[in-house]
């Protein structure tokens, strides 16, 4: 493993699956998994929406990553309000910001295959989102006590949610890339037994995801909502939420299976891409590390 700002894993994001068996279990009839908001308010609100509009009670989770680019104070504290009002895990923005020095960087524990300037740049973000929350010590408070995984019963399937993978609040066995991997395939189908679950719902690696393996109980499934408040298609200028219930989804689905008796879809999130485009740019204006990294992205541009 890199000991390179950005690239290293800290010892203390390392779990283990056996741990997620351990933890205990929160009942929901309809659970939005929600990673990678990245600070999006115009697609928090969407989120929000799309949960009203279901027939019954809707839990939100947010897997981790709700800050990155909500450098602004406003911004920061609001986030972070509307988060702590639901469920929520740690991801490695958050797991950083309350950390001494800046050995990990932002956490991501990138790998090679990355570009080292995108890493360079992500740790400097970081670094921008770390003073401001130096800033708000009771947000802080409230972040460290957060945990790094979650476990949910729905129906008849049980729910491990994660930020990384299954072993690692940084790990990244679960991005497509990973999962698609033959050599990857005994850790994957040996992970659902050791955490007790049929599905594993993640975010981290910013793109989305489906795939089904064999587990404990014949259909072990991964999903991965990529980013809740940036684009996962190119030309779209949306998000994707993972929704996980015991009743279809009264909206559109972009894909999804049926594990048992329980829905697991990904929803698309329309959230007003021209006011968040606004928003971004007047904390991350043209030549900024983030606007570098990221705009193209944010403009619907993956290609």
């Amino acid at each position: 493993m890199s000991d390179v700002a950005g690239r290293s894993c800290p010892l203390g994001y390392r779990y283990g699956a056996e741990a997620i068996a351990r933890s205990p279990v929160r009942e929901a009839e309809t659970l939005y998994v929600v990673g990678g908001l990245y600070g999006n308010l115009p697609a928090l609100a969407a989120i929000e929406s799309l949960a009203a509009d279901e027939a019954g009670p809707v839990t939100l989770c947010f897997n981790g990553d709700f800050n990155w680019f909500n450098v602004d104070d406003a911004g920061f504290a609001a986030i972070n309000a509307r988060v702590q009002a639901q469920h929520a895990i740690l991801g490695n923005v958050e797991a950083e910001l309350g950390v001494a020095g800046s050995v990990a960087g932002c956490g991501c524990a990138y790998p090679d295959h990355v570009d080292a300037a995108i890493v360079e740049r992500s740790n400097r973000i970081h670094a921008r989102l770390k003073a401001t929350a130096a800033r708000h010590p009771a947000i802080l408070e409230q972040l460290a006590a957060l945990p790094m995984f979650a476990r949910y019963q729905i129906g008849d399937c049980r729910i491990g949610i994660v930020h990384g993978d299954a072993d690692s609040l940084a790990g990244w066995r679960f991005d497509r890339v990973a999962l698609d991997d033959p050599e990857n395939r005994p850790w994957l189908s040996d992970t659902f037994r050791r955490a007790a679950v049929d599905v594993f719902a993640s975010t981290h690696t910013c793109l989305p995801a489906l795939r089904q393996f064999a587990g404990p109980r014949a259909a072990g499934v991964v999903i991965n909502n990529g980013a809740a408040g940036m684009p996962n298609f190119n030309g779209r200028r949306s998000g994707v939420v993972t929704r996980i219930g015991t009743v279809a989804s009264p909206h559109p689905i972009l894909y999804g299976t049926v594990v048992g008796a329980t829905h697991v879809d990904a929803l698309e999130v329309p959230y007003d891409a021209e006011a968040w485009e606004r928003a971004f740019l007047t904390n991350w204006p043209a030549g900024s590390d983030a606007y570098q990294s990221y705009f193209r992205r944010i403009d619907g541009c993956l290609a």
